[in-house]
């Protein structure tokens, strides 16, 4: 009976085990792709901000525009330029 026990409490704690690695790989997975939108717009930004300044258009940064750039990236930043010309 002792063995039955061990044998199922092994089993379970594998599959327990598993099962928390795929969720802690998914989040990974987002959190690297977060960040590289996040270092993608952030580039974007300053480089927009130092040829923009050239021609008197920048983009200020903000708590909002940094959020915008850090979730969507390059196309966040393209809409914060969209938004500073119109």
């Amino acid at each position: 009976m002792d063995i039955i026990l061990l044998v199922g409490g092994t089993i379970l704690g594998i599959f327990i085990l598993m099962g928390l690695g795929k969720i802690f790989s998914l989040s990974f997975k987002i959190l690297v792709r977060l960040v590289f939108n996040a270092l993608a717009g952030a580039i974007t930004l300053l480089v927009f901000n130092v040829i923009g300044g050239l021609f008197g258009v920048s983009i200020a940064i903000t708590f909002i525009n940094a959020l915008i750039a850090g979730i969507f990236g390059i196309p966040g930043v393209l809409f914060l330029i969209l938004l500073q010309i119109v």
